[in-house]
C-alpha cells in the first residue's frame, strides 16, 4: 500500500463517519439545494450522466426527476465489475442490480455511452479546489471518465464540508473540471 492510498483509506472512513452523522432533515436540505443547483447547469435536449445516492451521498431522486422534467436525457451508471460503467437511460425506474444498487431498467448503452454526454456528475468523498476527487475506492469513474468527449463538464458532487483545501492524487486519478456543493452551487476547478 502506498502512502497515497492509506491516506486516501484514512480519508474515507473519517468521510464515511462524518456522513452517517448528518441528519434527514440537513441531508434532505441538502439534495434539494443540488437538484436546483443541477438543474441550472443543462438545457433540453442535452445528455447528462448522473447517479443514484446511495445511502448517505448526496444528491436525490428528485435530482434526477428533475433533470428529466427539463427534457434531458440522464443516463445513469451500471456496475459491471471492475471494468468500466455501462450506462442506461433513467426514464424515472429503477431496480436493484445484481451489486444491490439501483440501476434503470432499460437496456444497456456500453461504457461508450459516456461519450454522448455534456455534463457528468460524479459523486465523491471529497474534492479539492484543483479537481482532485476522492471516490470510494473502486476505480470505476477512473476507468470510466477517461471516455468522456473532451470538453465535456466533469462535476464532482459532495457537501460543503468536503470540499477541502488538498487531497491526495494519483496518476490515475481523473480530475473534475468544477466541483457541485449545496452551499457554493458550481466551484470551477483551479488548474494546478
Amino acid at each position: 500500500m502506498t502512502a497515497s492510498s492509506a491516506t486516501k483509506d484514512e480519508l474515507r472512513k473519517r468521510l464515511l463517519a462524518a456522513r452517517r452523522e448528518v441528519s434527514a432533515s440537513v441531508h434532505a436540505a441538502e439534495a434539494e439545494a443540488l437538484s436546483r443547483a443541477a438543474v441550472g447547469l443543462v438545457h433540453a435536449g442535452q445528455t447528462v450522466c448522473a447517479y443514484v445516492p446511495v445511502g448517505t451521498e448526496p444528491g436525490s431522486r428528485a435530482m434526477l426527476d428533475s433533470l428529466v422534467e427539463l427534457d434531458v436525457q440522464v443516463l445513469l451508471p451500471v456496475v459491471t465489475g471492475l471494468a468500466p460503467l455501462d450506462w442506461a437511460v433513467y426514464d424515472g425506474t429503477l431496480q436493484p442490480g445484481p451489486h444491490k444498487l439501483l440501476e434503470p431498467a432499460g437496456p444497456r448503452l456500453g461504457p461508450a455511452a459516456i461519450a454522448s454526454a455534456q455534463v457528468i456528475l460524479v459523486p465523491a468523498l471529497a474534492m479539492d479546489r484543483t479537481g482532485v476527487r476522492l471516490g470510494r475506492g473502486a476505480g470505476h469513474y477512473d476507468r470510466s471518465l477517461v471516455s468522456a468527449t473532451p470538453g465535456t463538464a466533469l462535476i464532482g458532487v459532495v457537501r460543503d464540508q468536503e470540499f477541502l483545501p488538498e487531497l491526495p492524487a494519483d496518476r490515475h486519478d481523473v480530475r473534475m473540471t468544477a466541483i457541485l456543493t449545496p452551499g457554493r452551487g458550481v466551484v470551477g476547478a483551479e488548474e494546478s
